[in-house]
């Protein structure tokens, strides 16, 4: 789940054209996600700003926050991709990881909690987060919220504005 999150500050993208329309908060708690599942897990891309938030939506809808996951953008020659930041430069973006129910059939200690992959188009997650959770949650039920075209893939439920 990558939500598109409202931007804080006056100047919000400084000069950074979205893509995409942003959510506040409340829309972004609204939605149903407790009626998906029983039990599973909840990958929530998350900005510095929201990342306090989108724990307490883990309370919210019932998972307990069990781990994080570090993508290191990096550029076509390999080097680290910074970004903009509001205090620091951007080179890496974070996806927390829920948890929900007892009964969640997965295994353990299939990769690392560091991506280091290429940065793509924007808002495009890295290929490795695919397979990660593919690894983590064999032959499992995939759904994408807030999908979008350039992230479409086989065997995935993708739901967004595109």
């Amino acid at each position: 789940m990558d939500p598109p999150w409202l931007l804080a500050g006056s100047q919000p993208t400084r000069g950074v054209a979205l893509g995409y329309e942003q959510l506040t908060n409340q829309t972004i708690q609204s939605i149903p996600i407790p009626k998906l599942q029983k039990s599973g897990f909840l990958f929530i891309w998350v900005i510095n700003s929201r990342y306090t938030f989108a724990l307490d939506l883990f309370n919210i809808w019932g998972y307990q926050f069990v781990d994080d996951i570090s993508w290191v953008k990096s550029t076509v020659n390999r080097r680290m991709a910074k970004g903009h930041g509001f205090y620091l430069q951007h080179a890496k973006e974070t996806c927390l990881v829920g948890l929900k129910g007892t009964e969640v059939a997965y295994r353990a200690n299939i990769g690392s909690d560091v991506i280091y992959s290429e940065r793509r188009g924007q808002s495009q997650k890295p290929q490795e987060i695919y397979h990660l959770i593919e690894n983590l949650v064999p032959h499992g039920k995939y759904l994408e919220i807030f999908a979008r075209r350039n992230n479409l893939r086989n065997h995935w439920v993708s739901i967004g504005l595109e």
